[in-house]
């Protein structure tokens, strides 16, 4: 690498910094109206008299009242509040601290903001200098016949266990959207945990108290070679004035198509040659047993998830991963994944309360009146309305819902409602979505809880709408699946095919969640849980159970045949096992449709979700706040 790259630092103001005279305000105030002058005549002043106001009292349009609107601050005091909903009181004094502290500071989403902050700087010169000393690239003229990809920079904070930040951590990523498959790049598959296999791992630490950690692999994907001849503009604030050289890269980098695989196949060479055995259902997950004791690993990219019975085995792990790579060990579970967690004596709570409450502040919806239930009983959603102009921002919106899912089973179907209108957003979905966040405002840290009591045993709930879709006539499938109190699986989904009949829809439910029971299992013996028993499968449609338990075929079932087999020959296997539950204690009936606020807090209590702020929780308290 030439040294004259060295000269590439960014400076600290801004070239494009805004003029000190500029306005704060970019909202136009109302010009005054020209003021009437009267003159005497004999006398050279004049008398200003103001303009007559109407004393009609003004009043905003009822549909306004649950919005703020977007010249308002969502922070501005009204009449409900955001800090209505929320209350740390009920937690310890460490716990509040450390969520002060990481709520205070706001990573940089453009070079042009970071570089107001001279850790940021130091942050990139830190990156810059370790791509350089790893050999990612070289400097050369770029070819005639080449198109180099551009890089941009991603800021995120690290926080330790007690709320201090741990390092400003930029990191340099390449544009890959640009590569063109079959040029540049071949093979891009690379395995990542599954949220599933995240809480069942949880859940186990949880039953069984194992401690859990966290290490991060600084620059993983400069791990692994790359054999493709890609080149890359020098990055933002380290390329002089007339420079045309590019980067030729010889080392995989953040953001390329293929980085993820190469850096896999390291990782996982590593692991194999060391004894650990990589899992058949989740490629990410490893295990290594000695007798009774086992530690097991979970890989999300470059952020690893470690627990285990034995902290011999644990610290084996450990020394493995920091002789073959450059570690760092982040102590007790904290980032991975986007998962806030809090530990006591009753278990683990899942919630993504920092993500609700940065969602509500981004839709202008702090101050807006919160709503009990996702949507309105028995809504129903059509394509009748007015489309909407700018379908970015309502595809946006339920993005991010769609990951708030992960903690939040019980605004699950609704999200999977008003995706379906992706393509084409009308005014009644936009207006459906906020309601669905003013609804996460009325309990931003709610969450799932991982009982340290439950039994190692499964057990699920399967039901169905029959031909809910207005427009299609399809059924909708809702399932769920815990560990004994923990709920680990759940899901809504629309049907590819119209059910005849509603023993029909509730059968393909059954089927779907036998699928997921069978693949559950198989992944609990692989952690050495292999006497969980038969699994119960929860079903409110008697016919659905009858056609089950007999095998008998005729016409009502040779639409489902292929179900009917599948759900029979698990039975007989012994991996599941049916029974009936009343439709009032159908705890997937809130993954199906929009109940009426008793029956949708009944359900989701069930279900064991846990507001944070509204719940006492006993024992010592270790706060996780878990992000990749």
């Amino acid at each position: 690498m030439p040294s004259h790259t060295q000269s590439f630092i960014p400076s600290g103001s801004s070239p494009h910094s805004a003029s000190p005279q500029a306005s704060t305000d970019d909202s136009i105030s109302p010009q005054p109206s020209p003021q009437p002058i009267i003159s005497d005549g004999s006398s050279s002043s004049s008398i200003l008299i103001p303009p007559r106001q109407s004393t009609r009292v003004k009043k905003q349009p009822s549909w306004l009242h649950d919005y703020v609107q977007s010249y308002q601050s969502s922070s501005l005091p009204g009449t409900y509040p955001i800090s209505n909903f929320l209350s740390y009181s009920r937690l310890p004094t460490k716990t509040q601290l450390y969520l002060s502290s990481i709520s205070h500071l706001v990573e940089p989403k453009t070079y042009t903001e970071a570089i107001q902050n001279p850790e940021w700087i130091k942050s990139m010169n830190e990156e810059f200098l370790a791509l350089e000393s790893n050999n990612t690239w070289s400097l050369v003229p770029l070819p005639s016949n080449k198109t180099p990809i551009g890089s941009k920079w991603v800021y995120h904070i690290k926080y330790k266990s007690n709320g201090e930040v741990e390092r400003f951590k930029a990191r340099l990523v390449a544009k890959g959207y640009t590569q063109r498959e079959g040029v540049v790049y071949v093979e891009t598959f690379s395995p990542v945990a599954k949220m599933v296999t995240v809480r069942t791992v949880l859940a186990l630490a949880s039953i069984h108290q194992w401690p859990l950690f966290q290490m991060d692999i600084y620059n993983s994907f400069l791990q692994g070679d790359l054999v493709e001849e890609v080149y890359m503009s020098l990055p933002e604030g380290f390329c002089s004035q007339g420079e045309t050289r590019v980067c030729r890269l010889q080392k995989s980098l953040y953001g390329l198509k293929q980085a993820s695989r190469q850096w896999n196949m390291k990782l996982t060479e590593v692991l194999l040659l060391a004894g650990y055995s990589q899992r058949k259902f989740d490629y990410s997950l490893f295990t290594k047993s000695q007798g009774s004791k086992v530690v097991i690993m979970l890989i999300y990219v470059d952020d690893l998830l470690i627990t285990g019975n034995n902290n011999g085995l644990i610290e084996e792990l450990k020394g493995i991963l920091n002789k073959n790579f450059k570690m760092k060990d982040l102590g007790e579970l904290r980032y991975f994944l986007g998962l806030e967690m809090l530990r006591s004596a009753k278990g683990i709570i899942i919630s993504q309360r920092k993500y609700a409450l940065e969602l509500i502040e981004e839709t202008g919806l702090g101050g807006a009146r919160p709503a009990a239930t996702p949507l309105e009983q028995n809504k129903r959603l059509t394509s009748e309305d007015e489309l909407l102009k700018d379908k970015t921002s309502y595809q946006r919106l339920i993005g991010k819902l769609i990951y708030l899912t992960n903690t939040r089973p019980d605004i699950a179907y609704s999200v999977q409602l008003l995706s379906q209108f992706m393509q084409q957003p009308r005014k009644l979905h936009l207006d459906a979505a906020l309601r669905v966040v003013r609804y996460i405002k009325s309990s931003p840290g709610q969450g799932v809880l991982l009982s340290a009591e439950s039994q190692c045993q499964l057990q699920a709930f399967c039901d169905s709408d029959w031909a809910t879709c207005p427009m299609t006539k399809r059924s909708v499938t809702g399932f769920c699946v815990k560990l004994g109190d923990s709920l680990l699986s759940w899901k809504s989904k629309k049907q590819n095919t119209i059910a005849r009949s509603s023993a029909e829809a509730e059968y393909r439910s059954m089927a779907m969640t036998a699928a997921e029971i069978v693949w559950l299992t198989g992944l609990l013996n692989e952690l050495g849980f292999n006497n969980t028993g038969p699994a119960k499968l929860m079903c409110d449609n008697k016919a659905a159970l009858q056609i089950a338990a007999n095998p008998v075929f005729h016409e009502r079932t040779k639409h489902i045949e292929i179900d009917c087999h599948f759900v029979r020959e698990k039975i007989q296997e012994g991996i599941i096992k049916t029974e009936y539950v009343n439709t009032t204690d159908q705890q997937s009936d809130i993954l199906t449709k929009a109940l009426g606020v008793q029956q949708h807090e009944y359900l989701s209590s069930k279900l064991g979700l846990i507001n944070i702020f509204n719940h006492q929780l006993e024992g010592v308290l270790v706060f996780y706040y878990l992000i990749s």
